[in-house]
């Protein structure tokens, strides 16, 4: 194993950019969305750089692309309404595992690390996609970014998923691709590892200063 994980007991990982390219059925789901509140569609490239703060604001970032302003809030539950119902409807269609992951995480379960996912995807997507690849089961606890009263880059996700597995910060991981992910692991206490592949809003995930920075999950296997 690499020595990030010297001495560690809880990887947690976030999954949108991390261990799954969801962008293609994301951006369907905003297409269609904003189709039917009558505006213009954005492309594929555009949604990419919305997606790491969860449904509401991927939402409010798309209307306010279309609109050239922000929305009202009548507009904006009904665009975000309209999104759920789309990309609830189909949320594998397009949706791809990250190479490396399925085998970094299954080495990870049988090396004996507990493994947690932490995302700011609203919470009744999580289960679904997850078995849809295999994975479901190696996860000790799932967060949404619906399942508590704050999200990352709060730590508080983070904070929560230790105490419930009764695993102090500092035996802890956070892997993510967003600055989201590294400024929610640090003002939690955990080491953080981050990919460069994901969604960082176009921006270097290097520039987040992640304790670790790795090309690929497999990485972490050594």
């Amino acid at each position: 194993m690499h020595t990030i994980l010297q001495e560690k007991r809880l990887i947690a990982f976030d999954l949108d950019g991390t261990l799954i390219d969801s962008v293609p059925d994301l951006a369907v789901g905003v297409q269609r969305a904003l189709h039917d509140v009558g505006l213009a569609q954005p492309s594929e490239a555009q949604v990419r750089d919305w997606v790491g703060n969860g449904a509401q604001v991927l939402v409010e970032r798309a209307l306010t692309w279309a609109l050239g302003e922000r929305p009202e809030a009548a507009l904006q539950q009904n665009g975000y309404e309209a999104f759920m119902r789309h990309y609830g409807a189909a949320p594998n269609a397009w949706t791809t595992l990250y190479p490396g992951v399925s085998e970094a995480l299954h080495a990870l379960r049988e090396a004996g690390f507990a493994l947690a996912l932490i995302t700011n995807k609203p919470e009744r997507f999580i289960a679904p996609i997850l078995d849809h690849f295999g994975l479901l089961a190696l996860f000790t606890l799932t967060v949404g970014g619906d399942s508590l009263s704050e999200k990352k880059p709060s730590p508080v996700p983070l904070i929560h998923v230790a105490q419930a597995l009764d695993i102090a910060p500092s035996a802890s991981v956070m892997v993510g691709d967003s600055r989201h992910d590294i400024a929610a692991g640090k003002a939690a206490g955990f080491a953080t590892v981050a990919l460069p592949y994901g969604y960082n809003h176009g921006e270097p995930i290097a520039q987040s200063q992640p304790d670790l920075l790795v090309s690929s999950l497999r990485d972490l296997l050594g």
